[in-house]
């Protein structure tokens, strides 16, 4: 995957204007042309970008500080770099506006047409934490089982992948059938997470850490050691977040067959922006968003 633009650029310089030609859009078909799966079924599901570094200026040329929430649609053709999206935000620094509503529709307008999709865009104040309306800023828990330890009972040593590897889904042995002797197949809800997520920038190689969770239905069994073994083998992969969730939602859907499932990551913050993406197989399944103890 080649990507050129602000994010690979050694030395960068900040505007201090309002530039909305500093965002930079990525085709998503870049990261699913690599996964080589069905292309409409990752396209249910958000992104959720949080900014905790978003400022401008009051009329009467007073600094506000406030954090925000973006939504994008999976379904939108692009998505937007990180590090341009900080040089925007910061490009309004020192654009005075009349209201707080008025910094919400520009973001919402500028972030749109980046992605062409419609954006969603939330402003939060730093006293929001008393307020419903933050709720989801607060810190969460995942839901579910932390399968961290799963191969601690084990004597082998987990391998080094260049790429993710679905094998190890399996690792060689068939996946159980679940069966009732009344009515044949039976299916089983799972539900998993691991703090062990770790990937690369595909421009910077720098590594990104983060949290995944999956939420699964399927009569197939789902071995705890084989999945963790799984999302290990993306230690040295070179993949954008949303790529690698898409990845890990495509192999899942693939290898388990489930008639419901749900793949979501919260990556640790960099340059004072967090990104959340979610997959899902039916837009019902499509939790509330979020944040962790880490980010």
């Amino acid at each position: 995957m080649s990507i050129h633009g602000i994010l690979g650029e050694q030395t960068t310089d900040y505007p201090t204007e309002y530039s909305p030609e500093t965002l930079y859009p990525i085709a998503r078909s870049m990261g699913r042309d690599v996964i080589g799966w069905q292309d409409d079924k990752l396209k249910l599901g958000v992104d959720w970008w949080h900014a905790f570094e978003l400022s401008w200026l009051n009329l009467q040329g007073i600094s506000q500080v406030a954090m925000a929430r973006f939504g994008i649609p999976a379904s939108s053709p692009f998505i937007v770099e990180s590090k341009s999206l900080k040089l925007y935000l910061n490009s309004i620094n020192f654009t005075e506006f009349a209201s707080w509503d008025e910094v919400q529709t520009l973001i919402t307008k500028d972030l749109s047409v980046c992605v062409q999709a419609e954006v969603t865009v939330e402003i939060f104040s730093l006293n929001d934490d008393l307020d419903d309306k933050a709720t989801g800023l607060l810190i969460a828990q995942p839901e579910g089982i932390c399968i961290d330890n799963a191969l601690d009972n084990s004597s082998e040593k987990v391998a080094s992948y260049e790429h993710p590897d679905a094998s190890l889904l399996h690792d060689g042995k068939t996946a159980t059938i679940l069966e009732s002797s009344n009515t044949g197949k039976v299916a089983q809800p799972y539900t998993f997470y691991s703090n062990l997520l770790r990937s690369n920038c595909p421009v910077t190689n720098q590594p990104d850490w983060g949290t995944l969770a999956v939420s699964l239905t399927s009569n197939k069994t789902v071995d705890k050691a084989s999945l963790l073994r799984y999302i290990l083998s993306f230690r040295q992969h070179n993949g954008f977040h949303e790529q690698c969730v898409e990845q890990i939602f495509a192999d899942l859907s693939q290898y388990y067959e489930p008639s419901e499932l749900m793949v979501r990551a919260w990556y640790t913050r960099r340059g004072g922006i967090d990104i959340n993406p979610c997959r899902v197989s039916d837009i019902s399944l499509l939790p509330q968003p979020s944040r962790l103890i880490r980010q």
